[in-house]
């Protein structure tokens, strides 16, 4: 069972130091940052498209545990979040070989 962050705040907080990956409205962002706003980029065909949210919109933003997505508002209308967990290699097999 994974666990769910109880803030998207906190859930971006997370995906910023894994390196993990965010989706937006369906389009994978390739940047995002997370300081005085959250400021988020995507490309959709040849459109660049940008997000800025507050930080009191993100602390608002509701998490939809049937589609285990975030629900944030920018004022004019709701965008789905999606933070994409980010894997990385294990070294199971390097430590296995050191210990033989």
């Amino acid at each position: 069972m994974t666990h769910t962050p109880d803030t998207l705040r906190s859930a971006l907080q997370t995906a910023l130091t894994s390196h993990s990956m965010l989706e937006i409205d369906g389009l994978h962002a390739f940047e995002f940052t997370l300081d005085e706003m959250l400021y988020i980029e995507s490309m959709d065909g040849r459109e660049r498209k940008v997000w800025r949210f507050s930080l009191a919109q993100v602390d608002a933003a509701q998490f939809d545990g049937e589609l285990q997505s975030w629900v944030i508002s920018d004022g004019n209308a709701d965008h789905r979040i999606l933070v994409l967990s980010a894997f990385s290699a294990s070294d199971e097999d390097e430590e296995d070989d050191e210990q033989a």
